[in-house]
């Protein structure tokens, strides 16, 4: 067994199960998001849980695939996907760098179109090299207007350059 951190629950890393949404989850899903959202950005997310809900039900469940990853049976992750994007890919907080992240972002690349795009904020660097590690290649630079952050756009497979 692995621990986290001090105050996290220790882990066995036995299988991770990738399932799909079942809204049972969602009151478990919800703060582990909030929490590793502001961990990776830095930043205090102001809204409130309610709100969160009502946007992931409204503009993130009707478009997307969601798949939840589970370590015995503990929510750790949790992926949000089209054929073409990814739009939310989250691992909980101390339970990063445990193939997590990896399995998720391969069941995307697995349903995807055979690309896909994301975005990430440009401060967050440990996602950056996460998606690089994958395959993902950075192609746009940008600025998120309601966080008001700089983002980045990934895509993988990297655009093929223009024949000469």
């Amino acid at each position: 067994m692995r621990r986290g951190g001090p105050d996290e629950p220790a882990v066995n890393m036995g299988a991770i199960d990738l399932v799909d949404l079942d809204l049972q989850w969602i009151d478990a899903l919800l703060p582990m998001w909030r929490e590793s959202f502001e961990a990776a950005s830095g930043i205090v997310d102001p809204h409130p849980l309610a709100e969160q809900r009502l946007y992931f039900l409204d503009r993130v469940l009707p478009h997307h695939s969601v798949r939840l990853a589970l370590l015995d049976g503990r929510l750790v992750g949790f992926v949000a996907a089209a054929a073409e994007s990814i739009v939310q890919l989250y691992v909980r907080i101390g339970c990063q760098r445990r193939s997590i992240g990896t399995r998720m972002l391969d069941w995307a690349k697995n349903q995807s179109a055979g690309s896909l795009w994301l975005y990430t904020f440009a401060r967050n660097h440990g996602a950056r090299a996460f998606y690089a590690r994958q395959g993902f290649v950075e192609v746009a630079y940008g600025f998120e207007p309601t966080w008001q952050l700089d983002d980045v756009r990934l895509q993988w497979p990297a655009p093929l350059p223009p024949a000469t």
